[in-house]
């Protein structure tokens, strides 16, 4: 994204900026297991021994305008409202982009792709039940 903010020339935001700000922010949402990816980017993960903070979240810029639309994947956790959970996830991404970088967001849509589930007995790390719901969900 590019847009001119003083008489002194433009500033440029790349798409990883705005995806690694709402992944973040869904991050910080209570309920949230994790984030779901492609197949590529959990290969980079696991490879690189880094997060992908963008994963899961695609940016769309509507033409001639300073507005985006945000699509986020993710995978709660068992139990929680997903329409309250959805609706904290939104709020929260929509704020902090507007805020950081002074774009607009016209919508943000949730894709709930996965619930995780976890017992007494086996919890298991979140990061390791998300990366096996993505394998799962692109065999």
């Amino acid at each position: 994204m590019e847009y001119e903010l003083t008489e002194h020339g433009t500033v440029h935001i790349a798409d990883e900026v705005i995806q690694i700000i709402a992944g973040l922010a869904t991050n910080e949402v209570e309920g949230v297991a994790g984030m779901s990816g492609s197949l590529a980017g959990g290969l980079t993960e696991s490879l690189t021994g880094r997060k992908n903070l963008a994963k899961g979240v695609k940016v769309q810029f509507t033409e001639n305008s300073r507005d985006c639309l945000i699509d986020i994947s993710v995978v709660l956790k068992f139990g929680v409202s997903i329409p309250d959970t959805s609706y904290q996830i939104q709020e929260r991404v929509k704020q902090s982009i507007e805020n950081m970088t002074g774009l607009g967001v016209s919508s943000v849509n949730i894709h709930v792709v996965g619930i995780v589930f976890q017992s007494e007995k086996d919890k298991l790390e979140d990061a390791d039940q998300v990366a096996n719901i993505e394998q799962s969900l692109q065999l």
